[in-house]
């Protein structure tokens, strides 16, 4: 096995993924730790990291990189935001040391909309990890989709992050289902009542009117109440990806596919709808792609 060289890690609002890495890039070891941003309190980031995450891989002295929401005002230190365009190779110049041979990404802003910024953090590790798996990907335009509690919506040109812009669908589907009239412990599950949202979605105008769909369909309607959260679900993908592409000012025939399987799958689905073409790929790999380009490429 070959000598431990670094830890990467993706350090999120809610969990925090681990990789050994050795000095031709093979992964040794991995691990998931719950140590979100979300669960430190303040000052709290640099003694979980040494004394929990460093010793739960064997990585006490090692080299370490860091992305994600630990680079912001609620993890170790607020590390700032990079104007777009931008590419790898501008993340590594402003790379942040936190702790002895502990760097930190810093995240991308751009224009949004409504005349606000936008901002991302830890996404861009894994969209230029995901370009740089294949030296194609570099030369092209692509539109890219990370799904998640804030999805990401990315247009990228030679290699570079040009503009992006992000919605609350994640956010939204669970705060209404915990904290709404369309509160519901289902599990969203129900393919038919999810079809039924993306139907419902149509070309995502007038959300907010839509959104009582969810209720009145089994107030009034005789749907069963436990299949809200899959219509739910599909009522705001299907707003999503009809809507926000517009916005990048965009008519994407094909859109990259970006994150966790299971999630691409439901946004896969909304977009072929519409006659999108998609292609999925695995968001933690594309993560460890970047942080091992920005800890080991000159």
């Amino acid at each position: 096995m070959a000598d431990a060289a670094f830890l990467a890690c993706d350090w999120g609002t809610t969990n925090l993924r681990a990789w050994l890495v050795g000095g031709d890039g093979e992964v040794l070891a991995s691990r998931d730790f719950e140590l979100g941003v979300a669960r430190l309190g303040p000052g709290e980031a640099q003694a979980r990291f040494e004394g929990e995450v460093r010793p739960g891989l064997g990585a006490e002295g090692l080299p370490a990189i860091l992305c994600g929401m630990i680079g912001s005002n609620l993890g170790w230190k607020a590390v700032d935001y990079l104007p777009c365009p931008a590419a790898l190779a501008d993340l590594k110049r402003e790379l942040v040391s936190v702790a002895e041979g502990v760097r930190i990404a810093p995240g991308l802003r751009g224009p949004g909309i409504a005349g606000a910024p936008d901002v991302m953090r830890g996404e861009e590790t894994q969209v230029f990890g995901w370009l740089h798996q294949d030296a194609a990907r570099r030369k092209e335009r692509h539109v890219i989709c990370h799904p998640g509690t804030h999805p990401k919506w990315i247009l990228v040109e030679n290699g570079q992050i040009v503009r992006f812009i992000t919605a609350m669908s994640g956010e939204l589907f669970a705060v209404l289902r915990k904290h709404s009239v369309l509160k519901s412990d289902a599990e969203p599950t129900d393919e038919a009542a999810f079809s039924a949202g993306l139907e419902a979605a149509e070309d995502g105008s007038a959300l907010a009117a839509r959104l009582f769909t969810a209720r009145s369909r089994v107030v009034a309607g005789g749907e069963p109440a436990d299949s809200t959260p899959s219509y739910l679900s599909g009522l705001l993908v299907g707003a999503e990806v009809a809507s926000v592409p517009r916005l990048l000012g965009v008519e994407a025939r094909e859109v990259v596919l970006l994150g966790e399987p299971s999630l691409c799958a439901l946004y896969g689905r909304a977009l072929a709808r519409l006659g999108v073409a998609t292609t999925t790929h695995d968001g933690e790999a594309a993560a460890l792609t970047g942080l091992t380009a920005l800890q080991m490429e000159a």
